[in-house]
């Protein structure tokens, strides 16, 4: 079952399982009230972020940090995460993944380090780069029936220390 009707198909047959009949149809309206304006805002920063990414707008960012991190591997790391950090303001992971490998594998390659660290540590930034128009932030708001700014503001402490462990394991 494709995912687009897994998460149609599911939820309703369980509904109807459930024995809520005729509500089924209220509950799904409901809920698409609910998410249609974080979906808006979800969809519209992949359309923007994907927009100038293929505008380049990264590839000055990333030219700069190759040279600033230059052999050594520990900045190399650090600059990875940097980019990771950089390249998930849209909150898209494969959009994090995309902008990141392809412009640090050489680096990697070419002075032999591990390439399990690259990935690691672009994961591990992009893990902790959560903003309000990501998904999971979203999903976490839809769920607690908050806005995203209640719910991320008081996050931005721990997205801070976040940031600063994933510079110190780049260490």
């Amino acid at each position: 079952m494709s995912p687009l009707v897994a998460l149609i198909v599911i939820p309703i047959a369980g509904a109807l399982l459930a024995g809520s009949g005729t509500d089924t149809a209220k509950y799904v309206v409901d809920g698409i009230t609910k998410l249609t304006p974080m979906a808006v805002m979800f969809v519209f920063a992949i359309c923007f972020f994907g927009v100038v990414t293929d505008a380049g707008m990264f590839d000055p960012i990333i030219r700069g940090i190759l040279r600033m991190v230059g052999t050594s591997p520990v900045r190399i790391i650090i600059g990875t995460g940097v980019l990771a950090l950089l390249a998930h303001l849209d909150g898209n992971g494969a959009v994090t993944f995309l902008i990141t490998v392809p412009a640090m594998l050489p680096l990697f390659n070419k002075l032999g380090m591990d390439k399990r660290i690259l990935v690691g540590i672009t994961a591990l930034s992009a893990g902790v780069n959560f903003l309000p128009w990501t998904g999971p932030m979203i999903c976490a708001s839809a769920a607690l029936n908050i806005s995203t700014q209640d719910l991320f503001i008081p996050l931005i402490p721990a997205q801070v220390y976040g940031l600063a462990f994933m510079v110190l394991i780049g260490y």
